[in-house]
């Protein structure tokens, strides 16, 4: 056997998947990590989802009430211009 070619052949198997800038993880191995952190992602956007909905539904039943309460002034203030018309006259 040539030693040049035995060292080399160690070299190779000692660094194989070290790339520049850091080790290259398998590639199974790196899909179960990128799954994994898509779930992550998904529940937490999941959660913010159902989170905006029941705001979006609170701010809505908010703002109905407020129309209603202004309805109502309205209608309270339009009464209380014509007794005070009534009045006047």
């Amino acid at each position: 056997m040539n030693p040049r070619r035995d060292m080399r052949n160690s070299r190779v198997a000692l660094f194989d998947g070290i790339e520049e800038g850091g080790i290259r993880a398998s590639s199974s191995y790196s899909h179960e990590i990128d799954e994994h952190e898509n779930e992550r992602a998904m529940e937490g956007l999941q959660d913010r989802v159902n989170l905006l909905k029941r705001l979006s539904g609170d701010i809505h039943e908010e703002v109905d009430s407020h129309n209603r309460m202004l309805d109502w002034m309205g209608n309270d203030m339009d009464a209380s211009r014509g007794i005070l018309s009534g009045t006047m006259d």
